[in-house]
């Protein structure tokens, strides 16, 4: 607990003296290609991974509780693909604190000096870390749900129980995947240091050298750097989002339900 509470005491100590020198809207730094990103993502994600529960389902039978699973790794590799350069620029973005005004100029530069495939740059990391973290979220939180329910005599989940098991499930996966998030991020930061200098990026180390850098310099340790702020990040995000994208389909199914009485009586 002593090492959770010092740890906990530097990340407040970073953000106040980020807060002093440059600015509370620093940390909103990349904010526009988040918010672009997000949208997309989400759409993509959440109806992916939707048609794909129930298509799987009936095709596995037996093996339907393992639908989750596979229909959560399947939709975030096609979210991945599509959002990826955004992800990249976001990266470049506030490692290098650029402003806002900045972005096409970040965009058209990477382009211009590495082709249109160096948006994609970091996709197989980015892979690494949110295909298996996709996969554990959407299972545990399956299996977290529908426990609560049974637990509570209910047919529907309640907006908390949805809540719940979208945090836990994501802290859950957050803690799991970390190596590969702080492994993606290194090798985007040392992407960007590389152009700073121009110089080519394709220069930069593979994930599995940047990995093996990491723990030869720090240990094995150095793979969970950032491990409470993740945590911090990542488990009201898929609480928020899984219980108000539940409650809006909830919402919409009953009020389609009742359109269509309506209609015909």
């Amino acid at each position: 607990s002593g090492c959770s509470t010092e740890l906990l005491a530097k990340y407040s100590d970073a953000f106040i003296k980020i807060v002093r020198r440059e600015g509370i809207k620093s940390l909103w730094s990349g904010l526009p290609p988040t918010l672009i990103m997000a949208v997309p993502a989400t759409v993509i994600y959440f109806t992916c991974y939707d048609q794909l529960r129930a298509a799987l389902r009936v095709r596995m039978g037996s093996h339907a509780e393992e639908a989750p699973l596979l229909a959560g790794a399947l939709a975030r590799v096609g979210s991945v693909t599509v959002i990826s350069p955004l992800e990249l620029i976001r990266t470049k973005m506030q490692s290098q604190r650029s402003s806002y005004r900045e972005l096409s100029e970040v965009i058209h530069s990477a382009v211009r000096n590495e082709g249109w495939r160096s948006l994609w740059r970091g996709w197989g990391p980015t892979l690494l870390r949110d295909v298996p973290f996709s996969a554990m979220y959407w299972y545990n939180y399956e299996k977290g749900k529908a426990w609560l329910c049974k637990h509570n005599h209910i047919r529907e989940p309640t907006f908390a129980i949805t809540f719940i098991s979208g945090a836990v499930s994501g802290s859950i996966a957050s803690i799991v995947t970390l190596p590969f998030d702080v492994v993606k991020t290194r090798r985007q930061v040392e992407i960007g240091e590389l152009q700073a200098m121009n110089l080519s990026s394709k220069a930069s180390s593979s994930t599995l050298s940047v990995m093996t850098k990491i723990v030869a310099e720090n240990g094995v340790g150095g793979l969970f750097v950032g491990f409470l702020p993740r945590v911090i990040k990542v488990a009201p995000a898929c609480a928020i989002m899984i219980s108000c994208y539940e409650f809006g389909k909830a919402f919409f199914r009953k009020h389609n339900q009742e359109r269509l009485l309506t209609s015909t009586t």
